[in-house]
């Protein structure tokens, strides 16, 4: 008897597989798109704290000049405290009104804001010329008309001048940049790109870390490792090669290994609570959460509320405001900084040890079935293994267990025996 074999139909091509990973990168690309674009279609020059020295009338008078929300103006005694508020970074620089007028900015804090307060300075310039240009030309006025009117005249603008005061020279506004950027970085461009590559290492780092290491105690120690040697390299990239930070070295490297181990901190932790999926969430969390609102290329005040507050407590924008003070205010507190991200290390490694004894516990027991005794286990095998090499079956009780032969034939003797007794 011949066997023909049917040829199994040829299966198409799964075209809707591609299709869906179309749609997919698709979606994902948009998805990081509005992640990075968002915050600076969002952003408006509004609310930015400034210092400001003058009257009432005249602090009146130039906010009527000024957009509506753009500034939020501090009223303080004297220059000296608009210096202090700096500093401090309680503000982003300050206004000085009357007889000499100055614009004080500090372009460390923000180039942005420092460009839009030096405007401000050119508009009151202007403003100081116009009514310059005005007096002058009243005063031809009355030139040409006392010279209409004769001596008469002549001398009643002369007696006009003699009880008035003399006009002096006009004043200029000054600006004065009370902290200015580094040689090396006068823009403050390098300070903002700083934020990405720290983002982005200390995303490397718990990724590498949650795949190549096992074990709670293995984790935290590959952990505090990179934060030492990747905060290292990465300072003497940016400091040593670069000059785009200028504080103390040390002060740089704990800054910055702080970073990058509290990012991987993070990572490593949700990946041991939930997996691949807990690297997703922290890649997200860091990335195109994070990074986007860190405030690290304009001041917090311009990004929506209140996500450029929220911006401050995640990771890269405590690293970039900790970096930036540690370079350029050593006046200012970073103890909030500091112990946020120490908070930030310390969860991770709390969720590093809850999913560390989650997996344990999975392995080890609570949803484990209960075993079988081990000489069921033995012999039931050996049966199972006679009984298919003399290709018999195992016979089935009354009860409907299963029965092997030697079993059955011993339990029928004796069923015979009792029935001839």
């Amino acid at each position: 008897m011949s066997h023909v074999r049917t040829p199994e139909p040829r299966q198409r091509p799964a075209w809707t597989k591609s299709v869906r990973a179309a749609l997919i990168a698709t979606v994902a690309v948009s998805i990081v798109l509005l992640a990075f674009a968002w915050p600076t279609a969002t952003s408006k020059t509004e609310n930015l704290p400034v210092a400001i020295i003058g009257t009432q009338e005249q602090i009146a008078t130039i906010s009527e000049k000024i957009p509506d929300n753009m500034l939020e103006l501090h009223p303080v005694a004297n220059r000296q405290d608009i210096i202090n508020g700096i500093k401090t970074r309680e503000v982003y620089g300050g206004i000085v009104l009357g007889g000499e007028p100055e614009i004080l900015t500090a372009s460390a804090a923000s180039p942005v804001a420092s460009q839009m307060l030096t405007g401000i300075g050119t508009t009151m310039q202007r403003g100081i010329d116009q009514q310059v240009i005005e007096n002058t030309t009243q005063a031809l006025q009355k030139i040409t008309s006392a010279l209409s009117q004769g001596p008469s005249g002549l001398a009643a603008l002369q007696g006009q001048q003699g009880s008035g005061q003399q006009a002096g020279t006009p004043p200029t506004v000054k600006t004065t940049d009370v902290v200015p950027l580094s040689e090396d970085d006068p823009r403050g461009s390098g300070l903002a790109i700083a934020g990405l590559p720290l983002t982005i290492g200390g995303m490397i780092g718990g990724v590498l870390i949650s795949t190549l290491v096992t074990g709670v105690r293995k984790h935290l120690l590959a952990i505090a490792l990179y934060g030492v040697l990747g905060g290292l390299m990465l300072t003497a990239i940016l400091q040593g090669l670069f000059g785009f930070l200028i504080a103390n070295f040390f002060a740089n490297w704990a800054a910055v290994g702080l970073g990058i181990a509290a990012t991987a901190s993070v990572i490593v932790g949700l990946s041991s609570l939930l997996g691949r999926a807990g690297l997703a969430i922290g890649a997200v969390l860091t990335m195109f959460i994070g990074n986007p609102i860190s405030a690290l290329q304009s001041p917090k005040e311009f990004i929506l509320a209140p996500f450029g507050e929220i911006g401050q407590w995640l990771v890269p924008g405590l690293s970039g405001t900790l970096l930036r003070d540690l370079s350029y205010f050593p006046e200012a507190n970073i103890a909030g900084q500091i112990w946020a991200l120490i908070g930030w290390v310390i969860l991770g490694a709390v969720l590093t040890i809850l999913g560390h004894h989650k997996n344990e516990s999975a392995l080890t027991g609570k949803d484990e079935t209960k075993e079988e005794p081990v000489h069921h286990r033995e012999h039931r095998p050996q049966c199972q293994a006679q009984h298919s090499a003399t290709g018999q079956q195992p016979a089935v009780s009354q009860q409907g267990e299963q029965v092997h032969y030697g079993d059955a034939a011993r339990q029928a003797s004796a069923t015979e025996a009792g029935a001839t007794a």
